[in-house]
């Protein structure tokens, strides 16, 4: 089954569904900065644009581009930045 879900004033949209091995998210990051929490280990591939990172222990944004993954483990925060709009795919463990 599918479930749309926004985030952000929706500036972040994204549709779940299961995926073959884990839950997974579909969805789009419109330009801006944002900052996410996590429940489960997060495995997240980007599909189009450039996303700037910055994860717990970080001192600094890294920016991943297309087929490029970052893992944020559960129970984390990470704050993201785009100038453009970004898709991903999120994997959920």
């Amino acid at each position: 089954m599918l479930r749309v879900n926004e985030y952000f004033q929706g500036q972040v949209k994204s549709i779940s569904f299961q995926g073959k091995d884990a839950p997974a998210t579909v969805g789009v990051i419109s330009p801006g900065e944002y900052v996410f929490s996590t429940t489960q280990k997060e495995v997240m591939t980007i599909v189009s644009g450039d996303l700037e990172v910055k994860l717990k222990d970080a001192r600094e944004f890294d920016i991943y581009s297309k087929n490029q993954s970052f893992i944020v483990p559960a129970g984390e925060s990470f704050s993201v930045r785009a100038k453009e709009d970004v898709s991903y795919l999120c994997l959920y463990y």
